[in-house]
């Protein structure tokens, strides 16, 4: 009977013993599984479009660095900065031991993605935006990845009635006798004056506003004063390859251009101050957040000019 009652205790024993392993395996899982979803985020943003989501859904917290053609307010120059997002060092990158890098299509090069992902760093490519639904999905990816999805929400519905304002500008712009004729210019340093034709950034911009690219070529082209004179145009649009947003007004920058191209001053743009700047970050990554700006700022001087 003693052997018998022995026995009993040290299976119940046994049992509380096997009960408490299970509860502390448990409680560990579940804490590591509560660590692992609270992971913090170290994010490097690579291309100006996806910077500027990054900030709209309320994620600059998340961020480590950016590549050089990012543009951030000052409260937040502290954050690193890297390269031209095309041309990214892995060394520099791991420096910083982020967990996340999320670039345009053209980040790179491959050879440094590659060495990024060896190191068990997510790496993501977000397609160029041509359109509105592409730059909903962008949004969508990233704030997945970011966990923002209820400020993709709010996001998202922003861009969409901004983008519908335009289309309304655009019927209104269209009911005119004539379509204002707008002319790009990229201004490069140690180089002539390139003009945008179609399908440059700059041509979406000018067809979200509802006016005309006045330049029938594809791509860029370097054209004399005579050649644009020749064009008339009612606007003309300045941008920089600069990686800084330029700190002259509209007006700065007219005299300016004007001085170093005179003729321009015989155009209807230039007899009638119509000479505008594109900050550089709406030329990059297609359709997005200072694109829908810039379209939006031309829309409405064209409103204003035929007033």
């Amino acid at each position: 009977m003693l052997f018998q009652a022995n026995r009993h205790a040290n299976k119940s024993a046994n049992n509380w013993r096997l009960f408490f392993q299970a509860l502390t395996l448990s409680t560990f899982a579940a804490l590591f599984s509560t660590h692992a979803l609270s992971q913090e985020i170290k994010l490097v943003s690579a291309g100006a479009g996806v910077t500027e989501l990054v900030l709209a859904l309320d994620a600059a917290d998340e961020l480590v660095a950016v590549d050089s053609t990012s543009y951030l307010p000052e409260h937040l120059a502290s954050i690193a900065k890297l390269g031209y997002h095309r041309m990214l060092s892995a060394e520099g990158i791991m420096a910083l031991s982020p967990t996340l890098v999320v670039g345009s299509e053209v980040m790179g090069p491959e050879t440094t993605l590659n060495v990024l992902k060896q190191a068990k760093i997510e790496v993501v490519k977000l397609p160029s935006s041509a359109d509105e639904k592409q730059l909903m999905t962008n949004i969508d990816t990233l704030a997945q990845l970011l966990k923002r999805t209820d400020q993709a929400i709010q996001l998202k519905q922003d861009l969409h009635q901004r983008l519908e304002g335009l289309h309304k500008q655009q019927q209104q712009l269209s009911q005119q006798q004539a379509q204002p004729k707008i002319l790009f210019m990229l201004l490069q340093e140690g180089r002539g004056a390139r003009v945008g034709g179609k399908g440059t950034a700059a041509d979406t911009i000018i067809a979200l506003s509802g006016a005309k690219n006045i330049a029938d070529f594809e791509g860029y082209k370097s054209l004399s004063q005579e050649g644009i004179l020749s064009l008339q145009p009612d606007v003309i649009l300045l941008s920089t390859r600069s990686e800084q947003s330029d700190a002259q007004t509209d007006e700065q920058t007219a005299q300016a251009l004007l001085k170093e191209m005179p003729l321009l001053a015989h155009t209807p743009a230039g007899k009638n101050g119509y000479i505008q700047t594109l900050a550089p970050q709406a030329l990059l990554g297609g359709l997005g957040i200072s694109a829908i700006g810039a379209a939006e700022t031309l829309a409405a001087t064209l409103l204003k000019q035929n007033q």
